[in-house]
């Protein structure tokens, strides 16, 4: 692992980020995002936001990057990624940190209730895997390398 790799996850979970942020604003749900760390307003749910958005594209790089070939690897695994990520953040993690507890959101109607989220965290895992194959095909172009 190089800081290179990190860097591509990093760009590409920002790039998704924002994307999916511009999504949540219009949809008035980055207030909710800020009250995860006690500031209920879009601004610290937009820092909030991108700030896991980095990480989380950090993390795609660290478990997920050596699958990424090329722009189709980087859109399915990406896909994928994002997916997981509706199931780990709203229906899992954001209630615990909420104080709501371990499973709430774990239901058929939380869960459909929570579809529009899943759709902006497929367009976010989608941006971060296209943004990530583009990133590396681009770096290991400009070092000479062969881009598989």
């Amino acid at each position: 692992m190089n800081a290179k790799i990190l860097k591509w996850g990093v760009y590409g979970g920002l790039a998704g980020g924002v994307v999916f942020g511009a999504i949540m604003g219009v949809m008035g749900m980055l207030p909710m995002i800020g009250q995860m760390v006690g500031q209920p307003s879009a601004a610290a749910g937009a820092v909030v936001h991108l700030a896991n958005s980095a990480i989380i594209g950090a993390g795609f790089a660290v478990v997920l990057g050596r699958f990424v070939s090329g722009i189709g690897s980087g859109l399915t695994v990406g896909l994928l990624y994002g997916g997981a990520w509706w199931f780990l953040g709203p229906l899992t993690l954001m209630p615990l940190f909420m104080g709501m507890g371990l499973g709430v959101n774990w239901t058929a109607a939380a869960a459909t209730a929570m579809l529009p989220s899943l759709g902006g965290h497929l367009i976010y895992g989608t941006i971060l895997g296209v943004a990530y194959a583009w990133l590396r095909q681009r770096d290991l172009a400009l070092a000479g390398a062969t881009v598989a």
